[in-house]
């Protein structure tokens, strides 16, 4: 399968095997996102050297684990080191033999899972590179990780002796709309706009999750096959993703389980309160281990004149599987199609295609010929009091060029009407935002839909911009 997409990651693996002198690439991004495809893919599973860590191996068995695939590359029968020093410096002895001046590139996968406790782990690596490696003109290594923060910590942001030494990076996104539109095309799979969305809000931008996609299939009828049938590939994929990326996951899931029961948006102080954890440094070490794992996301949220960060789930999936799978019990047939006039399905889709619409700002902002002007994205709420009622938006893209769209943004499955009352609502929501913003910009109310808004009376009296699901998929 070709590749879809990744035009800048490739542009940058070019420039690195082109480079004339060593250079050390980290490759990090979400569990199933397609690192590891990435760079087999482009480099036609051609290596010098591979290796991948073991995902619950101690020191032992990931040395053992590391011997056995110096062993295969080099036809050799090596003894398992004692040490990661021993072990690297074996590599490089390996390597040494078969001098050439092509490009020398060494991937090592799953970095993070080899660094067990108290192995010494990066005094090898660091010496594999400092010493030998990056005195070569032709070396590509390349290491990859789904624990983000470790990647980060450890590698990116080392004060230690790989201090400055990663030449350059690859943080690898999920698929865009149009992105996993050519994904399902290239595997014959033929499904409209809604479908695709509909896919989306559940497995996000995921390939390995797309992969799992069946051909002659709605999108309600793969999600139920994948999410509810008991032998269904995402119906158990929770536990085993974070069990795979987090040492103590427990504290992760408690987070994410948190935000998502306490209305889908928390402040840093409010989970501290609410998940009891007792230090400030734990909650803080778990948020940003959670973020750059992609599956929080920290926003910014403006309310009553004061800004707030707050943290919200941003992984797809995630949010599915709170809100549907980890309460399924057992299977019965068509148990998610009978959820279509459920109150509680048309509640998480509405909120899933606002974070579809979140998660696709550039598309939107080409939509609507604004691409390069500079602008902040958040959302707004105003709290009611005993004068005023509550309002909110879910989406402001607050513009350079002194204009403010703000987004309504619905899921329906028709052509959305606007009656009297609603128009009567999108009228004091835009009273409310002048009065609490103060602000002297004009105000563009643009309604984001599925399938469009319905012409009648009130369809253009306060709407100056109107986008279909399609924009999205620009």
């Amino acid at each position: 399968m070709k590749l879809i997409g990744r035009i800048r990651e490739i542009q940058k693996l070019d420039k690195l095997v082109a480079s004339t002198q060593s250079e050390f690439l980290a490759v990090y991004g979400r569990r199933r996102v397609g690192k590891t495809f990435l760079i087999r893919n482009y480099f036609k599973n051609e290596f010098d050297f591979y290796a991948t860590g073991l995902a619950k191996g101690n020191t032992r068995q990931q040395l053992t684990n590391f011997t056995i695939f110096i062993n295969n590359y080099f036809s050799n029968h090596h003894a398992v080191p004692s040490s990661w020093l021993e072990a690297f410096s074996l590599l490089i002895k390996e390597l040494e033999k078969k001098k050439s001046t092509d490009k020398r590139v060494i991937f090592i996968d799953e970095m993070p899972w080899m660094d067990t406790k108290k192995s010494d782990f990066m005094m090898g690596l660091e010496f594999f590179w400092n010493a030998w490696a990056s005195a070569q003109t032709n070396v590509l290594l390349i290491v990859c990780g789904s624990a983000a923060s470790w990647m980060l910590n450890n590698l990116i942001k080392n004060t230690g002796g790989l201090y400055n030494r990663v030449t350059e990076r690859i943080k690898l996104e999920p698929f865009d709309l149009q992105e996993t539109k050519a994904y399902f095309t290239q595997k014959n799979i033929v499904l409209d706009h809604y479908q695709i969305i509909q896919l989306y809000m559940v497995m996000g931008g995921i390939p390995y999750y797309l992969d799992q996609v069946e051909a002659g299939k709605s999108a309600m009828q793969n999600i139920e096959d994948l999410c509810f049938r008991n032998d269904g590939k995402l119906r158990t994929e929770f536990s085993y993703v974070f069990s795979s990326l987090f040492r103590n996951a427990e504290k992760h899931v408690l987070v994410l389980k948190t935000i998502f029961e306490k209305g889908g948006a928390l402040t840093r102080d409010e989970l501290l309160k609410y998940t009891k954890m007792t230090t400030g440094g734990a909650i803080t070490k778990t948020l940003t281990e959670l973020e750059e794992s992609g599956f929080i996301a920290k926003l910014h949220k403006l309310g009553n004149k004061t800004a707030n960060s707050v943290y919200c789930i941003s992984d797809f999936y995630t949010l599915f599987y709170f809100r549907f799978i980890s309460t399924a019990g057992k299977y019965e047939p068509n148990v998610w199609l009978h959820q279509i006039d459920n109150p509680s399905f048309r509640v998480w889709s509405g909120l899933a295609f606002e974070q579809v619409c979140f998660a696709h700002i550039t598309q939107i902002k080409r939509a609507l010929n604004i691409g390069g002007v500079l602008s902040n994205t958040y959302s707004w709420y105003t709290k009611g009091d005993g004068e005023k009622k509550g309002s909110q938006i879910d989406l402001v893209i607050d513009r350079r060029d002194q204009v403010i769209n703000l987004f309504e943004i619905k899921f329906s499955i028709n052509e959305f009407v606007i009656t009297k009352e609603y128009d009567a609502k999108l009228r004091q929501k835009i009273q409310s935002f002048k009065e609490e913003t103060a602000t002297k910009k004009s105000i563009f109310l643009t309604m984001l839909t599925t399938f469009g808004v319905k012409p009648n009376e009130y369809s253009t009296s306060i709407i100056q911009n109107e986008l279909t699901m399609d924009a999205l998929f620009q």
